[in-house]
C-alpha cells in the first residue's frame, strides 16, 4: 500500500494573515494554494473577500480562486470533491497541496469525512429561497422547528442561509439535516495533515479588519456591491451574505451613510472571527492517529520561525516522527 502523501493546512480567522503565510509557504515547500474560504470561490467578490492579487497568483499556483458565479451557492461537499482533485493535480505535478482558509467545516471534510447528503432539487431549493426571503428566516426558523427540531436546534433564528438550506434539504429527501449527519458518510482524505493555525490577539485583529475594510473601499468595493445589485439576485445567497455586501447594499439603498456602513461591517467582521478562532481552538483538524501536527500562531506577524519551518520540512520528507519535536 502507498503511504498517503502530505498535505499543509493554513488556518484562522479572517484578516490573520493566512494569504500571506500560505504564498511563504508555497515557495519554500513548492506549493499548490488551494483555497478553504466559502466566500473566496465566488468571481464576483475579489476585492470584499481580499482574494488573493493577480501578482501572488502569478508567483504560485492558486486553485479554487473565483471559480464560482455568485447566483452559484457553494457547498461542502462541491467544496470537498474540487479540493481533492486540486490536491491531487498538485501531487501529479510534484507540488505539496496547501489548503488555506477560514472555513472550519471545508476543512474539516477533508481531515475528517463527510457525510454526503443527497441533492433536495431545484424544485426545494427553490421554495426554500423564496420562504426566506417572503417570510423572513426567523419565521422559516419556527416552520422548520415543528418538522426537524434536531436541526432546528443547531440553528441560529437568524442565519437565513443555513436555515434555508435546513429547509430545502427536508423538503427534497424527506428527512433533516440532523438526520443525514448521523448516517455514514465520505471517508477523510487520504493524506497526512500538518497544520499551521493562526490565532492572533483579538485587539490586533479588529485593527487589521478595520484598516483592510478602508483599502476595500478605496480599491472599489463599492463598485463591486453595485454590479451585484445590479443583478438582482436573491439576498439569501451565500455571496449577498459577504462581510460588507449587505452593509454596502444598505448605502446604494439610501439607508444608511458610508460611515455607518463601515462601522458596521467592521463589527460584523470581527464578530464572526471571533466565532471562528473559538471554534478553532476547540474543533481539531485531524487526529492524533492521522500523525498530525499543529503549530499555533498567536500574532499576526506570518513568518514562520527557522525551527517551524525545519518541522513542517521534517513533516513533508517523512524522516522523522515531528510530533516528538518540541514546538
Amino acid at each position: 500500500m502507498n503511504a498517503p502523501k502530505t498535505a499543509i493546512i493554513v488556518a484562522g480567522p479572517t484578516c490573520s494573515g493566512k494569504s500571506a503565510l500560505a504564498l511563504d509557504l508555497a515557495r519554500a515547500f513548492d506549493g499548490t494554494v488551494i483555497n478553504a474560504d466559502s466566500m473566496q470561490v465566488y468571481s464576483d467578490l475579489r476585492i470584499l473577500t481580499a482574494r488573493p492579487d493577480a501578482a501572488d497568483e502569478a508567483a504560485v499556483p492558486h486553485r479554487l480562486y473565483g471559480v464560482l458565479d455568485a447566483a452559484q451557492p457553494g457547498s461542502v461537499a462541491w467544496w470537498r470533491e474540487e479540493a481533492l482533485r486540486e490536491m491531487k493535480a498538485a501531487c501529479d505535478a510534484g507540488r505539496i497541496p496547501i489548503l488555506c482558509g477560514g472555513t472550519g467545516m471545508y476543512l474539516r471534510a477533508l481531515t475528517d469525512g463527510l457525510v454526503e447528503v443527497p441533492d433536495p432539487g431545484e424544485v426545494a431549493r427553490t421554495e426554500a429561497r423564496a420562504l426566506a426571503d417572503e417570510i423572513g428566516p426567523a419565521a422559516l426558523h419556527a416552520r422548520l422547528e415543528a418538522v426537524d427540531p434536531e436541526t432546528a436546534a443547531s440553528l441560529r433564528p437568524n442565519d437565513t442561509q443555513r436555515i434555508a438550506r435546513a429547509w430545502e434539504v427536508w423538503r427534497g429527501t424527506g428527512y433533516g439535516l440532523f438526520w443525514w449527519r448521523s448516517q455514514p458518510g465520505l471517508p477523510a482524505a487520504p493524506y497526512r495533515f500538518v497544520s499551521v493555525q493562526l490565532d492572533p490577539p483579538r485587539d490586533e485583529l479588529r485593527h487589521a479588519i478595520n484598516e483592510r475594510f478602508g483599502l476595500m473601499l478605496q480599491q472599489g468595493a463599492m463598485d463591486e456591491v453595485r454590479r451585484l445589485v445590479a443583478r438582482d439576485l436573491s439576498p439569501a445567497l451565500p455571496a449577498m451574505r459577504a462581510h460588507g455586501v449587505p452593509e454596502l447594499c444598505a448605502v446604494l439603498r439610501g439607508e444608511e451613510t458610508m460611515e455607518a456602513a463601515k462601522a458596521a461591517a467592521v463589527l460584523a467582521t470581527g464578530r464572526y472571527t471571533r466565532r471562528q478562532a473559538t471554534w478553532f481552538r476547540h474543533h481539531a483538524l485531524g487526529k492524533q492517529d492521522d500523525a498530525m501536527i499543529s503549530l499555533r500562531r498567536h500574532t499576526l506577524s506570518t513568518q514562520l520561525s527557522e525551527r517551524e519551518y525545519e518541522k513542517i520540512e521534517n513533516f513533508i520528507s517523512n524522516r522523522v516522527d515531528v510530533r516528538a519535536i518540541p514546538s
